[in-house]
């Protein structure tokens, strides 16, 4: 009797602890949009002499994309930086023959370069990025993905803030945007979910971050780094399939601070629901792997590291794999209560979850999206309860997949998007002669 009468306790104590931390979260995403104010586009100094740039190394590890090689050529070739303190490398497979081949028939600008990365394993994308930086002699590196349309005066705007910033700083993430597909698009709800997504992190929640002085992960793209701090650190982990996430953490228990930057690099979505699915079950796998190491020592996270370790990598973990269950409860109970013809009956501390943290989510999202110039209306928000029932579809993939492939890399194919609805910037740009 006594083990019987115990199950609904723990039930209950289960039940009011989940509810506990979804507010807490709800509150983190509202002061996080509290804190965060868009910082003024850093103006770039008209008095650096052309021998005061530093050295930088631009990567882009590639694997099939012999497709959409030559328009990541173009848009790399539109970097405004000196030509001669650039060092580029396009890393490809050595059993990547289309892509090499592409490479070759392209006229490539003399800075850049297409590196071989032999065989080996793992076949990642962390593998082939510290193949380049063995070889890179820059005093900072960047990485590009294939789709990356990064703002041509990001790597200035970077160099200057390594310049400010001092030392300590030993890496800078640019934000990325998502870039709207035509109205034709087949699947333009899912493309806008995948937009304001990245808003709301890289708008919002990024920048909050670091006025806060906390740690955070990176992006896989359109990060910037300290050249020596990166090769003292070992560079990426080639065995975890989010090597960004990890390395974002790896560099404050080193020591080290990271900060945001203001030029965008523009992407676009994965697409179909075929498609985001391998690349959202990569993501939480490379995240539950990263939770898995940092846990396992105490060593120079301190209370701000484990503060933000928690409330990013946790958080993102937890929500994906309750997202489903909450949800379809709360459908249960809606319905029950319409046949009954009377208004849900919820707790006090049920509605506030329902109520704080569905809105906490869209206002996050929504200020995001308008900083980003992208679309979020009352349809996008409508459309976040059933696509927050996929991210726990990819939650239960990523579990299955790290007990049976742990370290697959599963391959996002990417498509160029020519026909783009343009966005504003919505900086004002005082123009390249000011660079």
């Amino acid at each position: 009797m006594t083990s019987a009468a115990a199950v609904p306790r723990l039930a209950g104590w289960l039940l009011v602890s989940t509810q506990i931390a979804f507010l807490a979260l709800a509150a983190w995403r509202l002061g996080l949009i509290a804190v965060q104010a868009r910082a003024p586009r850093a103006a770039l100094s008209s008095s650096w002499r052309h021998e005061d740039w530093p050295r930088y190394t631009v990567v882009a590890a590639l694997y099939h994309e012999a497709q959409i090689l030559p328009h990541l050529v173009e848009r790399l070739d539109e970097i405004d930086y000196p030509r001669d303190r650039l060092q580029g490398f396009l890393a490809l497979e050595a059993d990547d023959h289309a892509t090499i081949a592409a490479a070759s028939q392209l006229e490539l600008p003399d800075w850049l370069s297409v590196l071989v990365v032999p065989p080996g394993t793992p076949k990642t994308k962390p593998r082939a990025l510290n193949y380049a930086l063995a070889r890179a002699t820059g005093d900072f590196l960047t990485i590009y993905d294939a789709e990356d349309d990064p703002d041509p005066l990001q790597l200035k705007e970077a160099a200057m803030k390594f310049r400010d910033e001092g030392d300590s700083l030993a890496c800078v993430q640019a934000p990325l945007r998502i870039r709207s597909r035509q109205k034709t698009s087949p699947h333009p709800l899912l493309d806008r979910q995948f937009a304001a997504e990245y808003a709301a992190l890289f708008e919002i929640t990024l920048p909050a971050m670091v006025r806060l002085g906390l740690p955070f992960p990176l992006g896989g793209t359109s990060n910037h780094f300290r050249v020596s701090v990166l090769r003292a650190l070992g560079g990426w982990d080639s065995w975890n399939v989010t090597e960004d996430a990890d390395l974002g953490f790896r560099i404050w228990r080193a020591g080290y601070r990271l900060g945001v930057i203001s030029r965008p690099t523009y992407e676009t979505p994965p697409g179909p629901v075929r498609l985001w699915l391998p690349q959202r079950t990569r993501w939480l796998k490379g995240y539950l792997q990263t939770l898995a190491v940092h846990t396992r020592w105490t060593e120079g996270m301190g209370w701000r590291g484990w503060a933000a370790l928690i409330m990013t990598i946790g958080a993102g973990l937890g929500s994906a794999a309750v997202h489903a269950g909450c949800m379809a409860w709360v459908a249960v109970v809606c319905l029950m209560s319409a046949m009954d013809r009377q208004l849900p009956s919820l707790s006090v501390l049920g509605w506030a979850v329902l109520i704080v943290g569905v809105a906490a989510a869209w206002i996050t999202k929504y200020r995001g999206a308008r900083i980003a110039g992208t679309p979020y209306g009352p349809l996008d928000m409508a459309a976040s309860l059933p696509y927050w029932f996929l991210l726990s579809l990819a939650f239960m993939h990523a579990a299955v997949r790290l007990a049976l492939e742990p370290h697959r890399w599963d391959k996002t194919p990417h498509q160029d998007d020519i026909e783009l609805i343009i966005v504003p910037d919505p900086y004002p740009d005082a123009g390249r002669a000011a660079a």
